[in-house]
């Protein structure tokens, strides 16, 4: 499994999505899956890797958590979790989408 966490700097979430990610996968047994972070800088670079907003969770290349529709460019991410709204998906959330198939 591939891991990525996509970001800019100056986000305030990426790091609280970051230990999120460790947990959840520790959970589901990929404590030894490495998470790339990747830092996008230019709305070109939004655009190449199809940025949905800071912070972003790509699992093998995919970003489970985004709509069809959902606008590429640089801006920071909502999340819509049990409790509220967030700026980081919950660990169950990512439970949810690292846990194999």
């Amino acid at each position: 499994m591939k891991v990525q966490l996509l970001y800019f700097d100056g986000c305030p979430n990426w790091r609280e999505t970051d230990d999120r990610l460790r947990v959840a996968l520790q959970a589901v047994g990929g404590a030894d899956v490495a998470v790339e972070h990747v830092v996008v800088s230019t709305p070109e670079q939004a655009v190449e890797l199809s940025f949905h907003g800071s912070p972003s969770v790509l699992v093998d290349g995919v970003d489970p958590f985004a709509a069809p529709d959902a606008p590429v460019g640089l801006a920071c991410r909502l999340y819509r979790t049990a409790s509220g709204v967030s700026g980081a998906p919950t660990v169950e959330q990512l439970v949810a989408v690292l846990a194999p198939g």
